[in-house]
């Protein structure tokens, strides 16, 4: 990936749980909505996953703390440095590596029951490196393993183009938080994403600003890339269904 995406998750790292009203919470509740979907899609339990885009740790933490045994990696090694220490805070054994997921040559393992992609990493990622990332990503799953992958809803992101997302605050007189996205369209396909994280402790305000690139990828861009590379039983369950705050595609690796 390029250096302008990685340098957005290096400066984001010490600051991404401030995108959450409670990140502990959040963590606990996503792992229990995504785990109820790998359970209805898998034999296996526990499950041996890969989390390969880790961030923070956000679903590799929720993961471990149901059991699960877990492989987590970032691009970014501000990210993932974070995300150790967080899982030390926790007493979680995730085993760690920093690895670009076009790739993911860092990772030694290759029969992971389940890889995941979560929080619309995708999208970083140009049609070459998208097809580069669904090879690596099928390597590493053992046959008839399930990959799992979070993105925005693009098809209708396509038809609307928003500007930006209502602010989200958070706390109260004191303590306060003002988390908003700005998206300044490139072009028709592409936008930069300005995530501002405005946080207020006493009387004084202080604004973090961070920008990444992104690139609208429909399913049907994501599902034929997913066949090209193997998959197949290529399908989205959208937020009504899952219950999930993101549309999640699933599809199953070559048996």
């Amino acid at each position: 990936m390029t250096e302008p995406v990685l340098s957005f998750y290096d400066a984001l790292a010490d600051h991404y749980h401030l995108i959450f009203e409670d990140w502990d919470t959040s963590i606990a509740r996503q792992a229990k909505i995504l785990s109820a979907v790998l359970a209805s899609e898998t034999s296996a339990s526990p499950l041996h996953i890969l989390d390969c885009a880790c961030g923070i740790g956000t679903q590799a933490l929720g993961f471990a703390q149901l059991g699960h045994r877990v492989t987590a990696s970032d691009l970014s090694p501000a990210a993932v440095a974070r995300a150790r220490h967080e899982a030390a805070l926790r007493n979680l054994s995730i085993d760690f590596h920093v690895a670009d997921m076009t790739s993911l040559a860092e990772i030694p393992n290759a029969s992971f029951d389940v890889v995941a992609t979560l929080d619309n990493a995708l999208p970083h990622l140009d049609p070459d490196q998208l097809q580069s990332a669904a090879r690596a990503i099928a390597s590493k799953l053992k046959p008839g393993g399930l990959f799992l992958a979070s993105i925005r809803d693009y098809d209708q992101i396509l038809l609307d183009h928003p500007t930006m997302q209502s602010p989200a605050f958070f706390g109260e007189n004191g303590t306060r938080r003002i988390v908003h996205q700005v998206w300044d369209w490139i072009d028709s396909n592409r936008y930069t994403l300005h995530l501002n994280i405005t946080t207020r402790a006493r009387d004084t305000w202080q604004t973090y600003s961070f920008h990444s690139e992104y690139r609208c990828l429909p399913r049907e861009e994501l599902t034929a890339a997913l066949a090209s590379s193997g998959f197949s039983d290529i399908r989205c369950l959208m937020p009504r269904e899952s219950g999930y705050y993101q549309p999640l595609v699933l599809a199953k690796a070559r048996g």
